[in-house]
């Protein structure tokens, strides 16, 4: 890897409210140097003027699915695990061309995409991977249909690849074992209905408290944590009283949950552009009838769950959960965000407070001595304009690990 010396442009610091002129940027191997307002001095570094353009930190999404290739999912079932390995690559390539240099994947990710993706194999962002999804039976990943018995075979469905099914203190414990043995660096567990399942009311509370505690305490004795898909207020409350970690959507959500949230430190990861594409485009894909009115209760209160949220003082991350089609529509997170919170709150939750949420401050989600080399050069100022972020054409530059990814 080679040294480069940055200068001439804007900096982008998340910590700040606007951009910072003057600053130059050292990068030496795959990490940051240093950064002064000062000209470096290096014989050794590649100098590259930015032109006025803006240099910013590389964005993080907490919340993907890089095998969830259909809208549809029972299609999945028909898709092998080999075809599915080589769409997730396409699709991990796309996220990195949008500037997400981070990704949290929270159902399907594991070792082996994770590890193309750290030895290059493949073109992606960083991988955090929780493994298979852990459902209760008849939850909101227990993908079968209502005319079948059996687990299916993971090693030939591309469906059955992304979620296990755990019932009882027991069968949870060993789930969670073994999705820690497998190389998930956290656990993703439901608690509440979804708008993609079938079979399950949106309302509907799933896991005993002893199940979710037992998951909590074992992720945890290995270091890790928990993730819980969760709507309703009822179900927020019982995933964060049991040591549950992230809260993945949580748009039902009430003022006292927001406040226990906060007080027990922990994080909401909304996906609010999730139900924008599934009302605009989840029925040209197969979205069902069931699904599609789930989705508009959702919808409407998404918002509304940030305004409550922000208010209770809870740290609110930034994810799309967008599947299959619709993961195109990734960067609109940006200005359905922007709908309720100032560009550089925004940008906070998609750099810094994504970076808490994977345990790597001061290595991901700004750009400061010892952090990764994972940063954009971009055409435009993002701390005013979100929409930069969704231009193709103001991309100028992609870098992960200290070295030019993609351009636009």
């Amino acid at each position: 890897m080679g040294s480069y010396l940055f200068h001439g442009g804007k900096f982008l610091d998340p910590r700040q409210e606007m951009l910072l002129d003057g600053v130059w940027m050292l990068v030496e191997g795959d990490r940051i140097k240093e950064i002064s307002d000062r000209p470096i001095a290096s014989a050794a570094a590649a100098r590259i003027d930015l032109g006025g353009r803006t240099l910013m930190p590389g964005l993080i999404d907490a919340h993907v699915h890089v095998y969830l290739c259909e809208v549809d999912f029972h299609r999945m079932a028909d898709i092998p695990v080999t075809l599915l390995a080589l769409q997730a690559a396409e699709r991990l390539r796309a996220m990195l061309a949008r500037g997400f240099t981070t990704v949290r994947d929270v159902a399907g990710g594991d070792w082996g995409i994770k590890h193309a993706s750290e030895t290059g194999l493949i073109e992606a962002p960083r991988l955090f991977v929780a493994g298979k999804a852990i459902s209760q039976t008849g939850g909101h990943a227990d993908f079968r249909r209502r005319t079948e018995d059996g687990p299916g075979c993971a090693c030939c469905s591309g469906l059955t690849h992304t979620s296990r099914i755990a019932d009882g203190v027991d069968a949870v414990i060993h789930a969670v074992r073994d999705e820690l043995r497998k190389g998930a660096d956290l656990i993703k567990i439901m608690v509440s209905g979804g708008v993609s399942s079938q079979s399950d009311p949106l309302e509907s509370t799933q896991y005993r408290l002893d199940e979710i505690a037992a998951a909590c305490e074992v992720a945890g004795h290995w270091g890790s944590y928990v993730a819980a898909h969760a709507y309703t207020a009822e179900a927020i409350r019982r995933a964060v009283g049991q040591g549950v970690r992230t809260i993945e959507h949580g748009n039902l959500i009430d003022e006292q949950t927001a406040r226990l949230m906060a007080e027990r430190g922990a994080f909401l990861v909304p996906t609010l552009v999730a139900y924008d594409a599934l009302k605009r485009r989840g029925r040209d894909y197969g979205l069902s009838a069931v699904s599609l009115a789930k989705n508009e209760i959702v919808l409407d209160a998404g918002l509304r769950s940030l305004e409550l949220a922000k208010a209770a003082g809870v740290a609110i991350g930034f994810g799309t959960d967008l599947i299959g089609q619709l993961e195109d529509d990734q960067s609109r997170e940006f200005l359905i965000r922007g709908e309720a919170e100032r560009p550089i709150e925004v940008l906070r939750a998609a750099t810094l407070v994504n970076a808490r949420i994977l345990r790597r401050e001061g290595r991901l989600g700004e750009l400061v001595p010892g952090a990764h080399a994972d940063f954009l050069i971009v055409e435009g100022d993002p701390t005013r304009d979100l929409a930069v972020l969704t231009r193709p054409e103001c991309l100028a530059e992609i870098w992960r690990g200290g070295r030019r990814r993609l351009a636009g």
